[in-house]
């Protein structure tokens, strides 16, 4: 039996390897720092870094249990090669990301709008009581309800290309309501 204070880093992980609960709360214990100070160092950001340690300490654990890890004696060698793998991956997954986002987000679409800028809801919903029942219900069921045009026309009694129509149509007019602070035109 081991203890905590007094055995190494391969007696650890021996011990884990038999499903020591004490045993994967104490290699937790000792690598979660370094883990986390890899993390830091090279995501640079505190929530990549806590990610990292949940998925490496994890991999560590199981790879352990399963009896996949060929030095156990060299473990702390190992945490740092998962380490330094998952965070690679962490990293070219998000340049991924980025070019996606570069290549199809359109710019206005991704601005936020000002602090200042607020929604008035009253006047929401004054400009969604001028629209006819049918263009108020499509909108109500598409973005309220979250259904798709065919599940808003099977609702209806309309062809999905009909709801697609009654929806542009009520978000225009929707759009002049709320920018022009007019009621809108029938």
């Amino acid at each position: 039996m081991w203890t905590a204070l007094d055995c190494s880093d391969g007696d650890l992980a021996r011990a884990v390897a038999t499903r020591d609960a004490a045993a994967e709360s104490e290699l937790y214990r000792r690598f979660a720092p370094r883990v986390r100070w890899y993390g830091l160092r090279h995501l640079r950001d505190e929530d990549a870094a806590r990610d990292l340690v949940q998925q490496v300490m994890l991999l560590v654990i199981e790879k352990l249990r399963a009896g996949l890890v060929r030095d156990v004696d060299q473990i702390a060698s190992f945490i740092l090669g998962v380490s330094r793998t998952i965070a690679t991956d962490v990293k070219r997954l998000e340049r991924r990301r980025e070019a996606i986002r570069n290549t199809f987000m359109v710019s206005e679409m991704a601005t936020a709008p000002g602090e200042d800028a607020a929604l008035d809801v009253d006047h929401l919903e004054r400009c969604l009581a001028r629209l006819a029942a049918r263009e108020r219900m499509v909108v109500l069921l598409t973005f309220y309800g979250e259904k798709n045009a065919g599940e808003v026309g099977q609702e209806l009694g309309v062809k999905e290309g009909n709801v697609r129509v009654i929806r542009h149509r009520a978000i225009e007019r929707l759009r002049t309501c709320m920018t022009s602070g007019a009621g809108l035109s029938q």
